[in-house]
């Protein structure tokens, strides 16, 4: 049996040979969020600065236009560096501080839960009466409008803006903070060998 176990870990072990591919997944899983996330705030500078500044419906930040350009920038100049695996430990650093930010800023005051769910988890008071406004939502579809083509794109749902995918990109980008870009297949990986052999 001990025999067994050790053939088994043995060809667990020969898997790290493609451990590049954790970091490689990581990058390009988070590329299209902070692409989206930082060209959506350039598009319109002005509204994105008013957002950060005003206190009443924004987020009431010191220095909003500051702020603005710096989060915008290194979303977008970080989902670029991620797609090609330069300075990933460097920018998982600036992106990992605006995620801090949006889950201070703009999600803690939610709870958990980013889609309201009244079964999962951590559901707090405020997804605990969505349940009923949904169901309210839903028989009114029914009754007055098309409901098979409104939900023909997908299921109905209560957005609750809650901290579980800024907190879970803030895992993501941790996780590359310590493994870095990954071997073979990012700039960091080949930067790094050309320059330990001219060093040598």
């Amino acid at each position: 049996m001990l025999n067994l176990l050790n053939r088994l870990q043995d060809a667990l072990d020969a898997t790290r040979r493609l451990d590049m591919l954790g970091p490689l997944l990581l990058r390009l899983y988070l590329v299209p969020v902070f692409w989206m996330a930082g060209t959506h705030k350039l598009s319109d500078m002005p509204a994105t600065i008013a957002w950060f500044g005003n206190p009443e419906w924004g987020l009431g930040l010191p220095f909003p236009t500051l702020l603005a350009w710096l989060a915008a920038l290194t979303e977008s100049a970080g989902a670029i560096l991620l797609l090609v695996g330069l300075a990933v430990r460097w920018i998982s650093i600036g992106l990992m501080v605006t995620m801090l930010v949006a889950i201070v800023t703009v999600h803690w005051p939610y709870g958990w839960q980013a889609i309201a769910d009244a079964s999962a988890p951590f559901a707090n008071e405020r997804v605990l009466a969505a349940a009923e406004k949904l169901q309210r939502a839903q028989a009114l579809l029914r009754e007055h409008g098309n409901y098979a083509w409104l939900t023909s794109s997908g299921r109905l749902v209560v957005l609750n803006n809650g901290i579980e995918f800024a907190a879970t990109y803030l895992v993501m980008l941790l996780a590359l903070f310590f493994s870095g870009a990954g071997r073979w297949l990012s700039l960091d990986f080949w930067l790094a060998r050309r320059w330990r052999r001219t060093a040598l």
